[in-house]
């Protein structure tokens, strides 16, 4: 759900909010995790309560003195809670009667390495995620496992060479190798290969 449909001050202020990103040009993940937490009116020690993230860790995040990985990102708006594809899209508008979304109208989720193009990202009623992912040469989605409450996910390996880890089974993955799995099992993705590697990947509910 994006946020300006949550019961929080988003909903009242998204005009407010776009605007002031508009102005600031506050793209980067610190300042919108900053602006998140401080629109739930969560402290940073709240915060980190709830994630399980430390305090110091937070802090430097929103300094931009430190890069998350994806699975710890993804950890940390577990506590507020709000998805990866919420937090780097919640600046623009729901979109209207749109099917086709275009290369550039595909925002990236990732970090450190690892794209990852979210297709009908401005669809507020998602029921899916679909992604394009494509990891450098030893980039990998964090060292710690992804972990979610429900759901299942699958993909497809386009090019390169793909690590995939599931509930501590290592499984190496090539172009034309797939993937389904639940995604309550704790799963990870590393690059071993010298090339970039491609997955199209989808999971439901959307909760990414």
């Amino acid at each position: 759900m994006r946020p300006w449909a949550m019961d929080n001050p988003f909903h009242l202020g998204f005009a407010s909010l776009i605007g002031y990103l508009s102005h600031k040009a506050i793209m980067d993940t610190g300042a919108r995790l900053k602006l998140v937490r401080e629109s739930y009116k969560l402290s940073q020690r709240e915060l980190a309560r709830r994630s399980g993230v430390t305090n110091a860790t937070i802090s430097l995040i929103e300094q931009n003195r430190v890069s998350p990985s994806i699975s710890s990102l993804k950890k940390l708006l577990e506590g507020i809670p709000m998805t990866l594809a919420d937090f780097f899209t919640f600046d623009q508008p729901p979109g209207q009667d749109q099917y086709v979304f275009r290369a550039g109208d595909q925002p990236d989720l990732g970090r450190n390495g690892v794209r990852l193009l979210l297709v009908g990202a401005t669809l507020p009623s998602r029921q899916m995620r679909f992604l394009r992912e494509q990891y450098a040469p030893g980039a990998d989605s964090g060292e710690e496992p992804i972990v979610h409450s429900e759901g299942e996910e699958c993909g497809l390996v386009t090019r390169g060479t793909v690590e995939l880890t599931i509930d501590g089974q290592v499984n190496i993955l090539g172009p034309g190798d797939g993937y389904y799995f639940p995604t309550t099992l704790p799963h990870r993705f590393r690059n071993i290969g010298q090339d970039e590697a491609e997955i199209i990947s989808s999971n439901t509910p959307a909760n990414f």
